[in-house]
């Protein structure tokens, strides 16, 4: 049951609303002073304010991954690169290509809102992200806020953000290419070229994956559905965007991100089921300063996500969704921070072979801001407005402390609202949806404490978040009066000259307050460590990922079982431009579970050819 997406118009704001502030002084990026060269160094990030801040003046917990992290990472997809971060906890329903969702901090995948390049990305007959269609390939970086973000971005904020960052343009001119052949006929290629001269530049990057795969259930699968034949995937995907700069003050851009693949899945005991996936966002905005204390930005983007069968036991089997939305953002100068206006519109629409009551809703909302930061303080407020077709209108808020106690230490504070509105296909999906549905309402709380000196980072996080009317059921959606999420996490990351370090403890609470059950695949416990060392061409690095029991079914009656699964990799520099990888995943060869009847894989080895022109 797949896909989403939505379109969206604009309201415009009076030119008034910001002259009043046009004497402040300029802060944007909140850009530190002469007398502060140690900040001049320290990493921006965007989604955890809608504007560019410096992550040692952040509130909220956001985790950085960049090229290299991803290069490096065991993974093959976007949520198995995400799993080896605090707080995320990810299932997969078997392979490449497959169903699989990211729990944030305990909440559901649902709750967590994909953004690639801005745009909204997902399903909206699920009303959840489609991970696994984004090509890993093509990511330059990738942005995790974890805790309530609704008061920024609306609806399905709730337990976080993943943004993902396409590759983009650069002065210069540099071409890449990668070749990977691995285990179950794995075959990927993929190149492109990014560069500029003068005011233009501009990305082009084409990737190619083919996956004969596994047999993605087993016997235990529902309605018999076990088939051990390979259940394969493969993608075609092309990313492209372009920038000008007008002028010193304004800037155009446009993107596109296309991925089309054909995924096989289990059917019956003789049957397989072939659906075409497509997944595919637009985007184009203009940005500047109106006056030298006022930056605005307009886009307009589209996304799409579409599955449907081509060979199935029962047909025609059509889930297309289409998201449509237009954004005015307005950053205005002022002597308290960096304050920040906007207005949005979405357009969500269902095209279904399946019946849906209702196929089409509109989203109108109006949010505003304010970020800043003064010697050992930090701050951020957020309110928002989401006025919904069909629910009404849900307001959200957010507010946030931090402090630095000395150059070392530092500790924030944060609290939160946040809302998600009912999906189509728990309202109206036959059999399985429930009219009268409401939107569920949450509150978070977050108190975090950082230590950083010396490339020694150590982050402790303590969260609890309370949703009301939290929907849940995999058999028919419901809505229980409450469920809460309470837990800690705990990261650190070293560098000893050419050897990195990298642990996470992660202790979870999510449960239905009414019965006391835990919510359905969230391990209490999980535990991640890492590491990497580099002797002249060559770098040595492996991953542990521990996971916790859990439970398959809201009755705790379906029994996931605890696994351990060990990852390496060796890295050799043929050359300053060109590398050959080797990973081994799944070293131990162990069996596991991540969803009730679906296998995941077992030892898988990857050999890549890596060429970057540095």
């Amino acid at each position: 049951m797949k896909t989403c997406i939505s379109s969206l118009r604009l309201a415009a704001l009076p030119l008034a609303l910001a002259s009043a502030f046009s004497v402040a002084p300029n802060a944007f990026a909140q850009a530190s002073t002469a007398a502060e060269p140690i900040k001049q160094l320290k990493e921006v990030v965007v989604t955890a304010s809608r504007i560019e801040t410096r992550t040692d003046d952040l509130v909220s917990d956001v985790v950085v991954l960049d090229r290299a992290t991803i290069e490096a990472s065991s993974g093959l997809t976007l949520t198995e690169v995400l799993a080896r971060n605090a707080g995320i906890q990810v299932f997969s329903n078997g392979g490449l290509g497959k169903n699989s969702g990211v729990y944030t901090r305990g909440t559901e995948t649902r709750h967590t809102m994909l953004l690639i390049d801005g745009v909204r990305f997902g399903s909206a007959t699920t009303g959840a992200p489609s991970w696994d269609n984004i090509p890993l390939d093509m990511i330059e970086r990738i942005e995790v806020l974890k805790g309530p973000a609704s008061a920024l971005y609306g609806s399905e904020a709730v337990g976080g953000v993943v943004q993902v960052f396409m590759r983009k343009g650069a002065k210069g001119f540099t071409p890449y290419a990668s070749l990977s052949m691995g285990s179950n006929s794995f075959a990927q290629a993929s190149a492109g070229i990014h560069g500029g001269d003068g005011a233009l530049s501009y990305a082009f990057g084409v990737q190619k994956t083919q996956d004969k795969g596994f047999s993605a259930t087993n016997s235990k699968a529902a309605f018999g559905n076990y088939n051990a034949d390979r259940d394969g995937f493969k993608q075609d995907a092309v990313n492209a965007s372009v920038a000008y700069q007008i002028n010193p003050n304004w800037r155009i851009d446009a993107g596109l991100l296309y991925a089309d693949g054909v995924s096989h899945y289990d059917d019956g005991p003789t049957g397989d089921t072939r659906t075409a996936v497509r997944s595919q966002t637009l985007r184009a905005g203009i940005e500047g300063k109106v006056l030298s204390s006022w930056k605005t930005q307009l886009r307009v983007s589209q996304a799409i996500d579409n599955a449907s069968a081509i060979e199935a036991a029962y047909l025609p089997s059509k889930f297309n969704t289409k998201q449509d939305q237009i954004s005015w953002q307005n950053d205005i100068d002022t002597p308290l921070g960096l304050a920040l206006v906007g207005v949005e519109r979405l357009t969500q629409k269902v095209d279904s072979s399946t019946a849906y009551d209702v196929t089409q809703r509109t989203v109108s909302s109006y949010f505003a801001g304010l970020n800043g930061a003064s010697g050992n303080h930090s701050w951020q407020a957020n309110v928002r407005r989401d006025s919904n077709s069909q629910f009404g209108d849900s307001n959200t808020w957010f507010t946030g402390y931090g402090y630095k106690i000395n150059p070392a230490w530092r500790v924030n504070a944060s609290y939160g609202t946040s809302f998600v509105a009912p999906s189509f296909n728990q309202l109206y999906y036959p059999g399985y949806g429930t009219l009268g549905l409401q939107p569920e309402k949450g509150r978070n709380l977050d108190l975090g404490v950082t230590y950083s000196e010396n490339g020694q980072t150590v982050k402790l996080v303590r969260f609890d978040n309370k949703i009301q009317g939290f929907i849940t059921g995999s058999t028919k959606a419901e809505s229980i009066p409450r469920a809460r999420i309470t837990g800690w996490t705990l990261g650190y990351d070293g560098v000893f000259g050419p050897l990195n370090l990298h642990a996470t403890v992660d202790a979870l609470d999510p449960r239905n307050e009414l019965t006391g059950m835990l919510l359905q695949r969230r391990a209490r416990n999980q535990f991640t460590l890492g590491a990497d060392y580099t002797t002249g061409a060559w770098t040595f690095g492996g991953s542990l990922l521990n996971v916790g029991s859990r439970f398959d079914d809201t009755k705790n009656t379906q029994a996931l079982n605890s696994y351990t699964t060990m990852d390496v990799f060796v890295n050799y520099a043929i050359s300053k431009d060109l590398s050959l990888q080797t990973k081994v995943n799944n070293l131990a060869n162990k069996s596991y579970e991540t969803s009730y009847g679906f296998n995941q894989p077992g030892r898988s080895v990857f050999v890549t050819l890596r060429y970057a022109m540095k």
